[in-house]
């Protein structure tokens, strides 16, 4: 009679009504208590462990074999024992609880103030030089806070920001954009770059109107340096021939020292034989260098404390 009751009142894995996730949200709430009680195979020791009532205890596992439709124990008295079923369901039970533990750890390991884990992303140009000499100054005083890192460009990485992958960036252009909260840190001057044999190589400036002649090499489109290329040439009356499209600013300059074409570049970490590097005096050639966050996204920790400590580099975050 039992049996057919919980057989009326279970929810089928084809019914119309619930699907496996609602089958998990039923679910889940009854898991821990399931484990404890197959663990001491007695319902009153199990609630004094859990520090809950018996009752409610023993209203949950007769609930939690009601949307099951099977039978988990056999009880003897105050006693219970596993029935097959019980058994094979509390294996799972156990690995699914203990992956739910392992992850609750690492989430409060990665909001720890101290320990904690900062998830950046930056501009590749950014890499060599600016982000590590950041992150070492920051772990002055905050040595053991850990770091997640992500080179892309601006575009990627605000994409990251809004998926959750990503705490903070450093992106240019700054966004501007209503989920999003930008702060201008500083500003990079941009250089025209020509080969050491170049007709150009033997000035020092050059307005950028001279070179609507000359073919380009770029980053490609969806890059924020790459927008900036465009809009400078625009501005100098201008769209430029483009030959080569990369995706790392290194990558362009050595297609300059080869021949292949002139390009507007960030400032080397390293000089670049073969090239030669042009200061831009118009239109004014640069670009806003900024810190990115979710907007009302909430902060553990070192998250906020590597947030204030970017923040203060505001016009001193460059060479």
């Amino acid at each position: 009679m039992m049996h057919q009751q919980r057989s009326e009142g279970r929810l089928s894995p084809s019914s119309d009504t619930e699907d496996s996730a609602g089958m998990s949200r039923l679910l889940a709430p009854r898991l821990a208590y399931f484990a404890g009680v197959a663990r001491t195979e007695h319902v009153t020791r199990a609630a004094q462990e859990m520090q809950v009532p018996q009752s409610t205890l023993s209203r949950a596992m007769v609930r939690l074999e009601q949307d099951l439709g099977v039978d988990l124990f056999a009880r003897h008295g105050r006693t219970v024992s596993l029935t097959p079923a019980g058994r094979t369901f509390l294996g799972s039970v156990e690995r699914a609880l203990a992956e739910i533990e392992r992850a609750a750890d690492e989430v409060r390991a990665d909001a720890d103030p101290a320990t904690g884990k900062v998830a950046f992303g930056f501009l590749h140009t950014m890499g060599s030089e600016t982000v590590p000499a950041l992150i070492r100054a920051f772990r002055a005083d905050h040595p053991r806070v850990r770091f997640s890192l992500v080179q892309n460009y601006g575009e990627a990485m605000i994409d990251r920001l809004r998926s959750g992958e990503l705490d903070l960036c450093l992106t240019s252009p700054v966004p501007d954009a209503p989920d999003l909260v930008g702060r201008r840190l500083d500003e990079q001057k941009l250089r025209l770059v020509v080969p050491a044999d170049h007709r150009l190589a033997s000035r020092r400036r050059i307005r950028l109107a001279e070179a609507a002649d000359e073919t380009f090499v770029t980053l490609e489109p969806g890059y924020g340096l790459r927008r900036i290329t465009d809009d400078l040439c625009q501005q100098a009356g201008f769209r430029p021939r483009v030959a080569f499209e990369g995706e790392e600013a290194e990558t362009l300059r050595g297609l300059v020292a080869a021949g292949l074409g002139v390009a507007l570049l960030p400032p080397p970490a390293v000089p670049r034989p073969g090239v030669v590097e042009l200061t831009v005096t118009a239109p004014r050639a640069a670009r806003e260098i900024g810190v990115a966050w979710l907007d009302g996204h909430p902060d553990t920790p070192p998250v906020a404390a590597f947030k204030k400590f970017l923040l203060s580099k505001r016009g001193t975050l460059l060479p």
